[in-house]
């Protein structure tokens, strides 16, 4: 197994992969426990069309991805976490109108520019070999951001996650953090749409929480736990998708979804056995 891993990091785009899919996994797994549980999680699923949206308009416009994804994406976690709180129509309803409404957006631009080529391939399914070395220490930057503003906001995140009426009475600025908490997912959808692909990165938020919460009984250890499955998994599916050539992030969904069923079947054993 140790010969494998350093065969694997002798490849310099193996070696992005691990270090940058490391860093994305773990702020993504950190920021899903409270999506999960304040259930915003489809926020993150429509952020990863409004991503793809963005990354075709910067190839039609021959920009930077990240330049301009970064921004479109980070406008729309506002938004749609307004739409959440305050509008008339239903938040998920209002969520899914806005992501296939991108969706389509970005599909009529590329349709009408390059077509559906390699870079368009690589950003709906993911490609470690579309790492750069931009990309990790861009990636590598803003998940120290992510990292260190949720250590600092810990207590208030717990609050807010678990009951956010309390947490106002309390004196919380409990709408700062909602944007606090979408912005940074926003950070992580769009740093993860180039290994996991615009259609899986939401998985990467979604199933760690959900799989450590079939045993873990407390926000701590749901949290903790969450991390270790998400970087297990990433790194498995890492492994996968080097030995057999498939997608990385298909690969590393995969092996997010056989956690899921492992710690459903060992959830259910306690429960029979309690």
């Amino acid at each position: 197994m140790l010969n494998l891993l350093k065969e694997m990091l002798e490849y310099p785009f193996m070696a992005r992969a691990f270090t940058a899919g490391t860093l994305i996994a773990l702020c993504a797994a950190l920021l899903g426990v409270s999506l999960v549980l304040k259930r915003y999680s489809m926020i993150g699923d429509g952020l990863s069309h409004v991503g793809f949206g963005s990354l075709a308009l910067a190839t039609a416009l021959n920009a930077a991805p990240m330049a301009v994804a970064i921004p479109i994406v980070v406008i729309a976690s506002v938004f749609m976490l307004w739409i959440a709180q305050n509008s008339r129509i239903n938040g998920d309803a209002a969520i899914a109108l806005i992501s296939t409404g991108s969706m389509a957006v970005g599909v009529m631009i590329i349709s009408m520019t390059n077509g559906m080529n390699v870079d368009v391939y690589n950003y709906l399914f993911g490609s470690i070999l579309s790492m750069s070395r931009g990309d990790v220490l861009l990636s590598t930057a803003l998940s120290a951001i992510v990292l260190l503003l949720f250590i600092l906001f810990y207590n208030r995140i717990f609050s807010v996650t678990f009951d956010e009426s309390f947490a106002r009475a309390t004196g919380t600025n409990a709408g700062m953090l909602n944007v606090i908490i979408a912005l940074l997912t926003a950070l992580v959808i769009v740093l993860g749409m180039r290994m996991m692909g615009a259609l899986l990165i939401s998985a990467l938020i979604v199933f760690p929480a959900l799989t450590s919460m079939r045993i873990c009984k407390t926000f701590r250890t749901v949290i903790i736990n969450s991390s270790v499955i998400a970087i297990l998994c990433l790194w498995v599916g890492l492994t996968l998708s080097y030995l057999f050539g498939t997608p990385s992030g298909a690969s590393i969904v995969v092996c997010n979804i056989g956690a899921f069923c492992i710690y459903g079947l060992i959830g259910q054993a306690g429960q029979k056995n309690a």
